[in-house]
């Protein structure tokens, strides 16, 4: 059944072509895949100009559920998708950057969440999965591996095991506050003294832990991942006690 759109109002344009389009996606009446009519034609019958329209569409690319492609074409337009890790993973990151959460609420948030995902993949993880998050691990163990990609494949390691748990939602939110601490883990990885030996304990940790999981042992997995999280991230809250509050 085709979507029926209506006029807005005027005041506040764009919020009310947004809160018009959540509507009809609230409704089942716009669903992942589907595409939006081209703007010289939606705002017209939103009663809205193409800037406001725009500004709306703009706004539901950067929370992750809207995608634009330029250009002429059946790919061009704009089309609802279902991408929340990366909007999710700015969104935290700029307001733990800005001081909404502090070092301490977030080395818990990560416990929680991490507790729970290597004890749900120890029961539901495929042997695909843990065989990528080998790989990621073997990667991670070679010499010639510097700082920065032992961080971003260490990143991949903790989001490749929630997503394995079977919880789409304990994913994207383990994805997200990993993310948020990125760029610090990395700055207490870059000043590491002994970088080899640093890197080499982090991933006997992180072998043992795909050991466990391999193996069923999803609460000795969950309370090594909690030890290995206060580990490097706990450090970081002792040097920063203001954050602790």
């Amino acid at each position: 059944m085709p979507v029926e759109w209506q006029p807005v109002r005027q005041s506040r344009t764009h919020e009310l072509v947004l809160q018009s389009i959540e509507e009809r996606v609230f409704a089942g009446e716009l669903k992942a895949g589907d595409r939006l009519p081209p703007e010289r034609e939606l705002a017209p019958v939103l009663g809205v100009s193409r800037s406001a329209l725009r500004e709306a569409l703009r706004v539901l690319e950067t929370i992750g559920v809207l995608v634009a492609q330029p250009g002429r074409g059946p790919d061009s337009g704009a089309r609802i998708v279902r991408n929340p890790d990366h909007a999710l993973g700015r969104l935290l990151r700029l307001h733990f950057a800005l001081g909404s959460y502090s070092l301490h609420d977030v080395l818990e948030a990560r416990v929680v969440l991490e507790r729970s995902s290597f004890e749900a993949a120890a029961q539901h993880a495929s042997a695909e999965d843990l065989d990528q998050a080998e790989e990621l691990l073997v990667r991670m163990g070679e010499p010639d591996v510097g700082v920065s990609e032992f961080n971003d494949l260490d990143t991949r390691f903790h989001v490749l095991i929630a997503r394995s748990s079977g919880n789409e939602l304990t994913s994207t939110l383990t994805s997200a506050v990993r993310e948020s601490v990125r760029p610090l883990i990395l700055r207490a990885l870059e000043e590491t003294g002994d970088w080899p030996a640093m890197a080499g304990a982090l991933n006997a940790q992180h072998m043992k832990l795909l050991r466990l999981v391999r193996e069923g042992r999803g609460g000795e997995a969950a309370d090594l991942v909690e030890e290995h999280i206060r580990g490097l991230h706990g450090t970081l809250v002792n040097e920063n006690p203001e954050n602790a509050e």
